[in-house]
């Protein structure tokens, strides 16, 4: 439910999360681009949030030091919401969109808990807990999206299934990047294969039932694209075909995520954006 007007320098705030999305992730903000404009500021509050999170734990720094940043900015929220308002920017701008949407934003508590995490070394010992991890990054931010989307209740946790499908694309993609941070999120990877950048058998076998996975979880959450608003729709989709684009590109590269470019070039991009919005 949308409460009252947006104050004009809650709009500047709001612009100031957009800027930061295009700036930084600009795949997904042509994403947020197909949503309406009544939802489009909440989702960039969101985006600045986490990306707030995410710096943190990327920046260079002891452990110690930068759980102790995550801990400022957890704080920082809690006193928003406490407060419902924050002079902060982006909390600012966060804390506005869950008063007029409705947000549980009390999920960030568990976002931020995977976010520790990612202050060490991080080696997942098995599914479980990638899992345990995928729920607090991927599936708690889709809990939040999911009110924002006009998700009947009963179809949240696929719309958090489908952040899962998103976020665990992610990890495939980027396994060569999160290895330079001495991060390795899919169990079962060998370290020698990603010290000396070689897809060994073992190694594509891994990536490729990673993959399966990813491809198995788009599927099996489709259906909650005819189950939000309308309007929403487009947006999901061409989310949705990106990513699945991505799995397409790490198929085609006989899973050899290590030495072979998986992000997606302009061209492919367009062409996924066209053809998910020729499908509605």
């Amino acid at each position: 439910m949308v409460h009252g007007a947006i104050d004009p320098d809650v709009r500047g705030v709001y612009r100031r999360c957009a800027a930061l999305q295009l700036r930084r992730d600009p795949t997904f903000f042509i994403a947020t681009q197909r949503l309406p404009g009544d939802v489009r500021p909440a989702v960039h509050a969101l985006y600045g949030f986490v990306r707030g999170a995410d710096d943190i734990v990327d920046a260079p720094g002891a452990g110690a030091i930068r759980r102790g940043h995550l801990d400022a900015w957890q704080a920082e929220l809690e006193r928003g919401l406490a407060a419902g308002r924050s002079d902060h920017p982006i909390i600012g701008a966060l804390v506005h969109a869950g008063q007029r949407y409705d947000l549980p934003l009390g999920e960030l508590r568990v976002y931020m808990d995977s976010m520790r995490v990612d202050c060490d070394r991080v080696r997942m010992a098995d599914r479980a807990a990638l899992d345990a991890y995928m729920n607090g990054s991927a599936a708690a931010v889709g809990r939040i999206m999911a009110p924002l989307l006009g998700a009947p209740e009963a179809d949240r946790e696929t719309v958090a299934a489908l952040g899962v499908a998103f976020q665990l694309t992610n990890f495939i993609r980027d396994v060569r990047e999160d290895w330079e941070m001495d991060r390795i999120y899919l169990p079962g990877l060998g370290e020698d294969d990603l010290a000396e950048q070689r897809a060994s058998d073992a190694f594509r076998e891994r990536i490729g039932s990673e993959a399966a996975r990813a491809r198995a979880l788009f599927a099996d959450t489709r259906s909650v694209i005819g189950a939000v608003r309308p309007e929403m729709r487009t947006a999901m989709r061409v989310a949705g075909t990106i990513y699945e684009r991505v799995l397409d590109r790490v198929e085609r590269i006989g899973f050899d995520v290590l030495g072979r470019r998986t992000a997606l070039g302009p061209l492919e991009l367009a062409s996924a954006v066209i053809g998910a919005a020729r499908a509605t």
